[in-house]
């Protein structure tokens, strides 16, 4: 490996809703994001698909999304589940039916490979995540490519953390990246349609995605932007 840096700006919830689909067009035209992660089951997704294929540098992946954790009263409890998260036959075939729904909303198969709160990081997520990265020979998020979740609004609570979505910081993150590449993840969005505690930091991440100072900092570091398509 040389000196040389690449970053993949992606992000995701494509498809979670119209307003996430409209930042993530807008944060991809106007800023640095180069690539999406398609929630196949959410409300807007079709909508995404159509998005995508107007914005064909766009590269989009699969965000798997087999459950949501929100914190309340202390704990985290689910939210919704779209199949029981521990047992492996279930999730085998609910990721391979979201799969399905990619491919027939895309007509094609997705560049990369994600999870909604990351839950490919565990088992038996992790395992299955990992066999259908293999068979369709692209990456999963955090194995090959280097992942930076560092720029983000809400503590591991789920309380405010706005400094962590500011220009200031991204610029920080993106003179900090080492050697090789890797994936910033990202959450811009329009207005507050999403239903998600995520809601009002989306819009300041765009902001942030499209500040000029950003840029400019790529381009003063040397970094390669890319697309997960662009690497192969």
């Amino acid at each position: 490996m040389d000196g040389s840096r690449t970053l993949i700006v992606n992000a995701d919830d494509l498809g979670l809703s119209a307003g996430v689909n409209a930042g993530i067009a807008e944060a991809h035209a106007r800023g640095i994001v180069t690539s999406a992660s398609l929630m196949a089951r959410a409300k807007a997704a079709a909508e995404a698909a159509d998005l995508a294929r107007e914005h064909a540098g766009l590269a989009v992946g699969l965000h798997l999304d087999i459950a949501e954790w929100r914190f309340e009263a202390g704990e985290w409890r689910v939210s919704y589940a779209r199949c029981a998260p521990d047992d492996p036959l279930a999730v085998e075939a609910e990721c391979r039916a979201q799969l399905d729904v990619f491919r027939e909303l895309t007509g094609g198969d997705p560049t990369h490979l994600d999870s909604h709160q990351h839950t490919h990081t565990s088992e038996p997520v992790a395992s299955i995540a990992a066999s259908l990265a293999a068979e369709l020979e692209v990456p999963l998020r955090g194995r090959e490519i280097r992942y930076e979740g560092g720029f983000y609004g809400q503590t591991g609570k789920g309380e405010p953390y706005p400094d962590g979505i500011e220009p200031k910081h991204l610029v920080e993150l993106i003179e900090a990246l080492p050697p090789g590449p890797t994936e910033l993840g990202c959450h811009p969005g329009l207005g507050a349609d999403t239903g998600s505690p995520y809601g009002a930091e989306r819009e300041v991440e765009l902001r942030s995605l499209c500040d000029p100072m950003v840029a400019a900092a790529i381009e003063r570091a040397g970094v390669a932007l890319r697309s997960f398509a662009e690497l192969g």
